[in-house]
Order: structure tokens, then C-alpha cells, then sequence
């Protein structure tokens, strides 16, 4: 089910004026750029480790085709079902159709965005199917009837004081405090009866193994060994580009992932599952199926967005993006938020509904410093920009007052005039040396000042500068 949203704009300012958005954003992502630069400081072949995480993620984007029919034979061989589906409808009427053969009343689902990308939770909310989120910050996000905020931390928009309140109210019994490990317990006990009663198990992937048909999770709670166990059926859900030819490639990879998304060396648990259960094992679903979706990444493999392939979904561009810090993730409006998200969402929901996240990027290059895989987001995001100009996206106003601006641009006597009489004519907008008000740029001051202008261009300075010196 598609809820209308309000235009990014509005959604951007209404988390501007949260105070206690700001505050949970400031708590995680805080936390994580220090983390994560203690994390890369205390390991001196980082840098080696992101050239050879490129390296293969740019080997398996040209090489998809010949990796994932190698995954598909050797998962096969290990007795999981691989099913393939070309967009989000087809990959949510595969997954729901196997949990309706399988008479699921209650299914469990380890944090998975690739669910969030193809409409999971609604489809199984349609098939008359119990789903339970068994993450923590997942759960969260289901008692309040919200979508993930954060790839990493779905919950991050949420103080612990709110958390609270959720419990509270729909745990029973409650917490008996509102300390971290107190709610933990709580939701210990609410969760582990649907772990062990549920008919099916669903989980994303990290890394899907070409040579061995296995698929990679990586968690800190150990919520997605106790979603892909105890069930009958486990089900996975992972986009094409998520494959690697090996295990020493995945191990490679998580060198990178982790120490960019939690500033840790290794998560608590990293699980490579092959097949379902055999004789002899002691515990294993009976079956196991892998739905690969492409959904619109072999159209990127394509075009000029190729690099975005290579994405880990670390979240560390997020934590480290001076706009996402300021708004959060739901005014995004899509699936996958911040900079990785305002690459993606207008492949997934066109340009002419996501043109605005191209553009609200400042260009700054923080995304691209810390990308454990190196993708050029500023690049991707201009590209988009460019783009959207050539489909004549942009609103009218914006497009007159661009050709007027380049009109005057290519006439450098003119070009100069009315940079001095724009920077003397600004000075009267300014008090105690700051612009707190502009006629026509209201976007701007309503939520920044500006520094009142010296009152001279920059040209004339250097001229005056230059005259001093002889």
C-alpha cells in the first residue's frame, strides 16, 4: 500500500523543527563518526583493505551474470531453492506465495532493507500473515507503525525515552524500568515465544557466496540465528549485486563493512548458511528458499550509476552527511535515505518523484571520503541533476532564473557590474555582521544566517591585494 507523501521540502522542514529528532540523530551518528575513526586509526591497511573491497565489487559487477549462475548451481546442489524475480511485485508474490504453501500464521523477519525495498511488511500484512520483527530497533519501529529511519540503527530517530513509552504500553507485562537493559529483557521475553513459534523465518543478506551457494548475515544480537533456525521454512531475500566469489572475498568485505558501520572489527555474529537442514544436523529448517531481485539493478549495471553496485550498506555516508544529520531519514521519503539513498530511490521510484534529493546534497564530499568502497556519490548525484535538467524536471522559475543567470554569466563586463552592485546592495540586509533575512531567498535564512558581505567582490579584493605587493 503506496501512502501519498508531502513534497521533501515540507517533510525537511518538519523534521527541522523537531528538537527531539535532532537530539536522537546527534546521539547514533555521533557516536559512530567517533567509532569509526577510532575503528580506521587503530587499523593502519585500511586503506589497502577499501582498494581491494573496490576491486572486487567492481570484478562482480562485471562479471554478474557468470557469479550469480554460479551461485545459483551451488546453492542448488546444496538444497536450497533459488527463485529469481526481475521487480518489487514479482519478489513480493514469490515470497508470500512459499509462506501461504508453507500454512504460516506467524513469520519472523531478521532486519532485512531489501524486505523494506519490495513492500514485504504490506504484502504480508495482506496475506493475512502474522510478521514479527525480531530486531530490536525493528521492533521499535513496529510498535510505533513507522519505517526504518537508518540502514544500520532503523530506530535512530527514537530517544530511549520514547522507547520507553512503547514498551510501556504494549509489552506485556511492561518493563519494569526504563534503562537499556531492562528494556532488552522486556523485549527478550515478548520475542523469544514468536522465535520459537513461528512457521517461517525471513532474513536478508550481506553477502551471497558464489562458490559455495551459501548465504552471509551479519548481526550484534543474534536475532537472525533464532529467525533462520527454528522454522520450518527459511526464506532469504537479497538483490543480485549482493554476490562474491568466495568466502575469502566476503571475509574480505567485512573487514571494511564493519569498522564503517559500527566501528567494530567484527560483529557478534557473522552466519554463512547453505542449504536447509541434513541428517544429522542438529537443528536447520527443513527448507530453504533465496529470491534474488533485481528490480532495477541490471538497469544500473548499464548506465552511468554502475558504481552504486558496489554499496556494502554500511550506512557510514549517512553518518558522516551534514543534511541527513539535520533532517533524519524519513524525510528522505524512500526506501534507502541520506546520500546512498538519494542515488537509489530515484532508480526505484523515478526522477520525476525523487528530483529533489539529488539536489538538496551540498556537495561537500564527506560521503565519498568515508565509502568503504569508494563510490563517487557527489558524482552519481550531479549526474542526476544533470539529468533532471535535460527532462526539463526542474520547476519554471528555477529554469528562468538559471538562463538569466548564465545570460549574464557569459558576459563578463556585466557579469561583473552586477556582482558589485549584488554584494553592496546585500549589506544593507545585514546586522552585527550576519544576513538574517532575504527577500526571495527565504529557503535559505529561514533556517541559517548568512555572513554579511564585505561590501566588495572578490575580484576587486584580489585586484587591491595584488597592487600592494608591487
Amino acid at each position: 500500500m503506496n501512502v501519498a507523501l508531502p513534497p521533501f521540502k515540507e517533510r525537511a522542514k518538519a523534521a527541522l523543527a523537531d528538537r527531539r529528532l535532532k537530539l536522537a540523530i546527534d546521539r547514533t551518528t555521533g557516536t559512530a563518526e567517533a567509532k569509526r575513526a577510532a575503528a580506521v586509526a587503530a587499523f593502519p591497511e585500511f586503506d589497502a583493505a577499501r582498494a581491494r573491497g573496490r576491486a572486487i565489487k567492481d570484478h562482480v559487477i562485471a562479471n554478474l551474470g557468470h557469479y550469480l549462475e554460479m551461485f545459483e548451481r551451488n546453492a542448488t546442489a546444496s538444497g536450497a531453492h533459488v527463485h529469481w524475480a526481475v521487480d518489487d511485485a514479482e519478489a513480493r508474490a514469490i515470497v508470500t506465495r512459499l509462506c501461504l504453501d508453507a500454512k504460516a500464521k506467524v513469520v519472523t523477519r531478521s532486519k532485512s532493507m531489501l524486505g523494506e525495498e519490495i513492500g514485504l511488511p504490506h504484502a504480508l500484512a495482506d496475506a493475512g500473515i502474522e510478521r514479527v520483527e525480531t530486531d530490536l530497533a525493528e521492533h521499535i519501529i513496529q510498535l510505533a507503525g513507522e519505517t526504518p529511519s537508518h540502514i544500520i540503527w532503523p530506530a535512530m530517530h527514537r530517544t530511549r525515552e520514547q522507547v520507553a513509552e512503547l514498551f510501556t504500553a504494549s509489552h506485556r507485562p511492561p518493563p519494569e524500568a526504563d534503562d537499556p537493559a531492562t528494556m532488552v529483557q522486556s523485549a527478550r521475553r515478548v520475542l523469544r515465544e514468536k522465535f520459537l513459534g513461528a512457521d517461517v523465518g525471513i532474513s536478508g543478506a550481506n553477502f551471497l557466496v558464489a562458490d559455495t551457494g551459501a548465504t552471509c548475515t551479519v548481526t550484534n544480537e543474534g536475532n537472525a540465528e533464532l529467525t533462520t533456525t527454528p522454522p520450518r521454512v527459511h526464506i532469504v531475500t537479497a538483490g543480485i549485486e549482493k554476490i562474491v566469489p568466495s568466502t575469502a572475498h566476503a571475509m574480505a568485505l567485512l573487514r571494511i563493512l564493519v569498522r564503517s558501520a559500527t566501528g567494530g572489527e567484527l560483529t557478534q555474529y557473522t552466519t554463512f548458511h547453505c542449504g536447509p537442514k541434513r541428517p544429522g544436523d542438529a537443528d536447520g529448517p527443513e527448507e530453504m528458499h533465496i529470491v534474488l531481485v533485481d528490480n532495477g539493478r541490471t538497469k544500473m549495471l548499464a548506465g552511468e550509476f554502475r558504481e552504486m553496485l558496489r554499496c556494502i550498506r554500511c550506512g557510514a555516508c549517512m553518518n558522516h552527511c551534514v543534511v541527513y544529520r539535520q533532517i533524519g531519514g524519513h524525510a528522505y521519503g524512500g526506501t534507502y535515505p541520506g546520500p546512498m539513498g538519494s542515488v537509489l530511490t530515484p532508480v526505484l521510484d523515478g526522477l520525476a518523484a525523487a528530483r529533489d534529493l539529488p539536489n538538496a546534497c551540498t556537495m561537500n564530499g564527506r560521503c565519498a571520503e568515508v565509502c568503504p568502497v569508494g563510490i563517487p556519490i557527489p558524482t552519481l548525484l550531479r549526474a542526476w541533476r544533470r539529468r533532471s535538467w535535460r527532462e526539463r524536471l526542474e520547476p519554471g522559475a528555477l529554469r528562468a532564473g538559471i538562463g538569466l543567470w548564465a545570460q549574464v554569466a557569459h558576459r563578463p563586463a556585466l557579469y561583473r557590474l552586477a556582482s558589485r552592485i549584488g554584494v553592496r546592495a546585500l549589506r544593507a540586509f545585514g546586522r552585527d555582521g550576519w544576513i538574517g533575512s532575504l527577500p526571495l531567498a527565504g529557503g535559505w535564512t529561514a533556517y541559517r544566517d548568512l555572513p554579511r558581505p564585505s561590501g566588495r567582490t572578490f575580484m576587486e579584493q584580489y585586484r587591491d591585494q595584488q597592487r600592494g605587493r608591487k
